[in-house]
């Protein structure tokens, strides 16, 4: 009894300063031992994780989006490049799902980085995470918020019947606009978001159902067989046919690119950690299937001159496979639910970015962070002011589409190369020096973890190189480079430079302070080992014998 009474206090004392009615104690609980106050409003069930998730993902408008990375390989590529890239996806997913059940918290990819990684390394690569999952996630935002600018301007082209082209200018002002709403509703629906989460889930389904039906009846005459859709390869680029296969691999890493949102929404998650793995999983399993019955329907209905489909006056080519099927007034119809299925996409990655950088801030890492972190209770507990921070950082990122179509497109590569990055680095610093430290959650994988992370790993590294590759050749010119390279390198070069020279002086990571009762003796040990301060552990220049000059200062 006296032993339970110890733990009960301890609990109650994990939760002590939270603020009342914004979250369960069992949730606030969990939240204390990673060293954070609740300070967000717990609005979301475990559906809603998965919701946020999905919608981000929004299948459909996504799928249509990046058909010009998928197409040019020909029905293997947009079919088979789906299900065997969304597999690997599906591993990440694994790897990540056994942290976010373990770890729930909104900085959770540079926080575990940070609690996992070798003493000499924790700092600068949690401060390299840190920022380069708030690019991808921003640019993710961008990329979103200009392929609905095409859609929405493609259903322009096609009711004037492709007399009319839209400028780069005017593709801007669309995605400005688009990006400025999305900042103004981030900010007023706080208290809905988690129910709009499930209207839109539904929406996407809806979309999906109704064009998987539309399609195949459109073209009820003209389908193409199972050789063309499961057995055609085509080239439309200059690289081997092989690599143009791989390259078509870059539309299911995009599209299936934001099951990290589940882990940035987790101190907003009642039950975080069962809701955020089961989150991760759901929402890539259900893109895994849906997706690859999607491909097969569009390899199925799509002209099989493919070139032509690429390369359409309406600059979509998913709105000259709709035409192609249902006519001028079915494609005006069909395009204009996927631009709204997309707009709502735009949307919910917003609320996830402007978590992941209110994390960010909250530990003092970005610039301006004493203003960025601070939460507006007026608003709903939201932090307001990071989700206008991401959003004008999304209008300068977005300036890129007035440069060249390349530019425009290092848009959707460059959240796949800033994720990628974000995503493995935890992966591999908990296999490589925290292995002792994991402390499983509600849901682990077991004695397959390890084979798993390191599966990941070597996906995620695989995914970072083709988002840097020309997808149109290997002689690229000012107007077809891939300008991912520069803007990515800029950013993690930038971030390390800005870390050594200063950041360094002041930036320690996230201020964690953890009990002993909250850990097993062999994790107790390895963090002695690291020379690490934990509430309720001696040092180890303390319990360790013959141990000298060892840096006790340090807080995980």
């Amino acid at each position: 009894m006296a032993e339970e009474s110890k733990h009960d206090a301890g609990r109650r004392g994990s939760i002590t300063g939270v603020a009342e009615g914004l979250s369960s104690e069992d949730d606030a609980a969990v939240l204390a031992k990673l060293g954070y106050k609740q300070e967000l409003r717990r609005n979301f069930s475990a559906i809603e994780v998965f919701g946020i998730a999905f919608s981000i993902m929004g299948l459909l408008p996504s799928i249509a989006s990046t058909l010009a990375y998928s197409l040019p390989a020909g029905p293997t590529g947009l079919v088979w490049g789906w299900f065997v890239a969304s597999g690997f996806i599906f591993i990440v997913g694994l790897a990540m799902a056994d942290l976010g059940s373990a770890m729930p918290t909104s900085g959770g990819l540079y926080w575990w980085t940070h609690y996992f990684a070798s003493p000499a390394a924790r700092n600068p690569l949690s401060f390299l995470v840190g920022y380069s999952n708030t690019l991808g996630l921003v640019g993710g935002l961008c990329s979103i918020d200009y392929g609905f600018a095409l859609m929405f301007l493609s259903v322009i082209v096609i009711a004037r019947d492709g007399e009319w082209s839209p400028s780069d200018g005017i593709v801007y002002v669309v995605f400005m606009c688009t990006v400025l709403l999305h900042a103004v509703l981030a900010s007023t629906l706080s208290k809905v978001m988690g129910k709009l989460q499930t209207v839109f889930v539904v929406a996407n389904f809806v979309l999906i159902l109704i064009t998987i039906i539309a399609l195949p009846v459109g073209r009820a005459g003209e389908r193409n067989d199972g050789k063309f859709i499961f057995g055609t390869t085509g080239n439309l680029t200059t690289w081997p046919t092989g690599w143009a296969w791989f390259l078509s691999w870059l539309s299911p890493i995009w599209v299936i690119g934001a099951f990290d949102s589940c882990v940035h929404m987790s101190e907003e998650a009642s039950n975080a950690t069962k809701a955020v793995p089961m989150g991760i999983l759901f929402s890539i399993g259900s893109c895994w299937l849906f997706g690859f019955i999607i491909c097969i329907v569009i390899a199925a209905c799509i002209n099989p001159d493919i070139e032509a489909v690429v390369g359409t006056v309406y600059g979509q080519p998913m709105a000259q496979i709709y035409y192609d099927a249902v006519g001028k007034k079915g494609a005006l119809a069909l395009m204009s639910l996927l631009f709204i299925v997309q707009f709502l996409m735009g949307l919910s990655i917003l609320v996830a970015a402007s978590r992941q950088s209110w994390a960010f801030s909250r530990d003092g890492a970005l610039p301006l962070s004493s203003f960025f972190r601070k939460i507006s209770i007026r608003m709903g507990y939201i932090p307001f002011r990071a989700v206008w921070g991401c959003a004008f950082l999304a209008l300068i990122l977005g300036l890129l589409c007035l440069i060249a179509p390349a530019a425009a497109a290092a848009l959707f590569s460059l959240a796949v190369a800033g994720n990628n990055v974000a995503w493995g680095v935890p992966i591999f610093c908990r296999l490589v020096w925290g292995e002792k430290k994991f402390k499983p959650g509600p849901f682990y994988t077991g004695a397959l973890s390890k084979p798993i992370g390191w599966t990941a790993i070597t996906f995620l590294v695989f995914g970072i190189m083709l988002a840097m590759f020309p997808v149109g050749g290997p002689n690229p010119t000012p107007d077809t480079m891939n300008y991912t390279v520069v803007v990515n390198c800029t950013v993690w070069g930038g971030s390390l430079l800005y870390y050594f020279i200063d950041a360094r002086k002041w930036f320690t990571g996230p201020k964690v302070t953890l009990n002993e009762n909250d850990l097993s003796e062999e994790q107790q040990q390895a963090i002695r080992e690291e020379g690490l301060v934990v509430e309720g552990l001696p040092a180890a220049a303390e319990s360790v014998e013959g141990v000298e000059d060892v840096d006790v200062d340090k807080k995980v």
